[in-house]
This record gives structure tokens, C-alpha cells and sequence, in this order.
């Protein structure tokens, strides 16, 4: 995965060193991976794939949940799998939580593009998405 979200970031590195009032919003899951045509920034969200066929933009992406941060502070995905595609490039995914104001967690291009076509399925194999923390 790519980056997390800045003001998400923000908000971790805040609570951690105990700035007064900081707080760090605990994520709604399970999780959305949200799939981009175009790739965000650390402060400005992509371009998401609109609803069509299999794929549902917004809160009815597909979600998925990931195993417990391991000894590299790892966490990874179970597999993420989207049945009857539109015909699309996907360039990158977006990780957004479901709160009632879902809050953006994580985005990043994929290692490859994926073209799919019409009716194609579409998945993100199990531990492929990882979280990590240096």
C-alpha cells in the first residue's frame, strides 16, 4: 500500500506524543478498498471507479479485513474479489472505513495496472494489501 492519508497521519502522530486534545478516530470496518482510475495524493483523494456492473463506488466498494499487524508491524488483507467488472483500468486503491462520514485510512497505485473488461473478476489476493509502519 502506499501512503496513509495525511490528516489521518497526522491525527496518529498527534495522539502518540500526547498533544493536548489529540485524538486518533478508530476506524468503522470492516474496510472499503475503494478502486481508482486515477491515483489520489497524501492530502487529495483519487478518482474512483463509478458504479457500474459488479462494482459498487462508495460505500458499497468491496471491504475486506486484515489479520493482526505482525512482528515487521505489518497488517494484510484477506483476498478482495469483484465479480462482473466494467471494462476499466484500475491504476491504484483507496482504504476508507465505513463510519457515517467515512474517513480515508490509506491510498496507493498498484504495482501494475489492471485492465479488466466486461464481466471480468477483479481480485486483490490475500495479504497483497499490507499496512506497514517503518
Amino acid at each position: 500500500m502506499g501512503s496513509f492519508d495525511q490528516t489521518f497521519a497526522n491525527s496518529v502522530l498527534d495522539a502518540a506524543f500526547d498533544r493536548a486534545g489529540a485524538s486518533v478516530r478508530l476506524s468503522t470496518g470492516p474496510m472499503h478498498c475503494r478502486y481508482m482510475t486515477a491515483n489520489g495524493t497524501a492530502t487529495s483523494n483519487g478518482t474512483e471507479l463509478g458504479t457500474a456492473s459488479g462494482y459498487t463506488a462508495g460505500a458499497g466498494a468491496p471491504t475486506f479485513t486484515t489479520a493482526a499487524a505482525a512482528a515487521g508491524t505489518e497488517a494484510s488483507n484477506s483476498a478482495i474479489t469483484t465479480t462482473n467488472m466494467p471494462a476499466t483500468t484500475i491504476v491504484g486503491v483507496e482504504v476508507w472505513d465505513q463510519a457515517g462520514t467515512p474517513l480515508r485510512k490509506q491510498w496507493g497505485a498498484l504495482s501494475a495496472n489492471k485492465t479488466t473488461n466486461l464481466g471480468d473478476t477483479f481480485t486483490i489476493p490475500s495479504g497483497s494489501l499490507t499496512s506497514a509502519l517503518p
